[in-house]
């Protein structure tokens, strides 16, 4: 190094904590995270999910519960999934009023109000006989145009039972025009749409079906999911979700997707979400629990690692325990 001239030591602004804070570009935010949670309908006490440690399969009032932890934890929002007692090959129970999804959003938005933002995932697969996302053909296909009708149907029950958002999370073409359509007719003009927009047909969903119960029964979801290969087409899809009228936009799965959740975020101004899905949840437990990782640093990494790649928010199952983690 040349003695004219002062040597560049980026080091000093490391050599502790309170300068590590100082300086840092990235941060996680409590209210910056999304808890996924499931209510199961027909169960009289919360069942854990195996391959999920620490998830369970919430009954009515034990999602109550968990919602206000969230809450006073400061998580941001909720997501909820329904696993229903009985299916059928419509999904009938997705817009019944009386389903287990609109009788624990009237639970929490009487509990909650706006203190933390209730979501509901929009889809069929948890709801159908047959597992798939949408309504079939008799050859087995999904029929995507019968399937926006269901979807319409489903989000216009949810807004009634006091959703603030809603995540269509079927992939069908057109599902964001056809549910704000819906919803704008039948009075409900404020309900916000996060549209999974690139959502792709990945092998980290393994646990969240079993959570879920939604596995299908025949064939994979490849035909309406995206391709792992292809990222311009995740940005095409994102764009034709915005032209029709989505407000905030979903990449899933997130850390092995964190290249997709950057370009996305570069090419478009609404809120890009991530999704930290169930298999990436499960591997970070099933090493920690083997003593292979640092459990909490790694759940503060990835979230942050999804903060970085321009993640506005994020759905994680560890949401409660991070924030309380961040504060």
């Amino acid at each position: 190094m040349s003695a004219r001239f002062p040597a560049a030591r980026p080091r000093r602004l490391r050599r502790t904590p309170a300068l590590r804070r100082l300086v840092a570009e990235t941060r996680v935010r409590p209210e910056e995270l999304i808890l996924p949670v499931f209510v199961k309908e027909g169960i009289d006490e919360p069942r854990p999910v195996p391959s999920m440690p620490g998830v369970v399969q919430h009954t009515r009032e034990s999602v109550r519960k968990a919602a206000q932890e969230a809450a006073e934890a400061g998580v941001g929002g909720l997501m909820l999934f329904g696993v229903p007692e009985f299916k059928d090959e419509r999904g009938s129970a997705a817009d019944d009023p009386g389903g287990v999804i609109q009788r624990s959003l009237r639970d929490l938005s009487a509990d909650l109000g706006t203190d933390i933002v209730i979501m509901a995932d929009l889809c069929l697969d948890e709801y159908t006989s047959h597992g798939h996302c949408g309504v079939l053909t008799p050859t087995g296909e999904v029929d995507n145009d019968a399937t926006l009708e269901r979807y319409a149907s489903i989000a216009v029950a949810q807004a009634a039972a006091g959703v603030q958002v809603v995540g269509p999370s079927g992939m069908m073409d057109g599902q964001v025009a056809a549910i704000r359509a819906a919803l704008d007719q039948a009075g409900y003009t404020d309900v916000a749409i996060l549209a999974y927009a690139a959502k792709y047909a990945s092998a980290f969903y393994g646990p969240f079906r079993d959570a879920a119960e939604g596995a299908p029964r025949f064939g994979d979801r490849t035909g309406y999911q995206q391709d792992p290969a292809n990222i311009r087409e995740a940005l095409r899809e994102v764009e034709l979700d915005v032209a029709e009228g989505a407000d905030m936009v979903m990449v899933k799965p997130g850390l092995a997707y964190l290249d997709v959740v950057a370009e996305v975020a570069r090419a478009f101004t609404v809120p890009v979400s991530a999704y930290q899905v169930s298999g990436e949840y499960a591997m970070v437990e099933a090493a920690a629990e083997k003593g292979w990782l640092d459990r909490e640093r790694v759940i503060l990494e990835t979230l942050l690692c999804h903060r970085r790649a321009g993640a506005a928010q994020i759905l994680t199952y560890w949401a409660t325990e991070a924030a309380r983690l961040l504060r």
